[in-house]
């Protein structure tokens, strides 16, 4: 009986450090010290003691998920290790928006070896040189998109 609770309370506390460890080897220990716990439960016990043990074990389970994803967050403490906040951004203009800088000239923000930033009015864009190496500052041409990126050539 000490074998089952102990493997129980272990279970519990992998769980819980499973909260502040990334990865998943913890959870799954504490998944496995369950099943264990009930596994031993049925060996020593049988059907009844066993079923008895997985009940027993599946509200501990419960319990301890429940304080850990919905208490612990509202807590001061727990507001630190949980995200509150979305992010509302892009990583780069809509297709169709690139779509319509063809043709507009730029300016190399960094040296395109052969892709780099350039800017198009005021926005900084990534851009793939069609002309091999082009030198920071240099004058551009968007002559389309490749990918996530545009394409450019030098200007005259």
């Amino acid at each position: 009986m000490t074998t089952i609770l102990l493997l129980f309370i272990f279970g519990i506390v992998l769980l819980v450090l499973d909260l502040f460890v990334p990865g998943i080897i913890l959870s799954t220990a504490g998944t496995l010290a369950f099943l264990a716990g009930t596994a031993r439960a049925f060996t020593e016990y049988g059907i009844g003691g066993g079923l008895l043990a997985f009940a027993i074990g599946a509200v501990l389970l419960t319990v301890a998920l429940y304080i850990e994803y919905w208490v612990l967050p509202k807590t001061r403490i727990g507001k630190k290790f949980f995200l509150h906040a979305a992010v509302d951004g892009t990583s780069q203009a809509p297709l169709a928006q690139s779509s319509a800088l063809s043709g507009r000239e730029a300016m190399a923000l960094t040296p395109l070896m052969p892709s780099g930033q350039i800017e198009i009015d005021g926005q900084r864009y990534e851009a793939l040189s069609l002309d091999g190496h082009v030198a920071m500052g240099a004058r551009l041409k968007v002559t389309g998109q490749q990918n996530f990126s545009l394409t450019v050539t030098k200007l005259p």
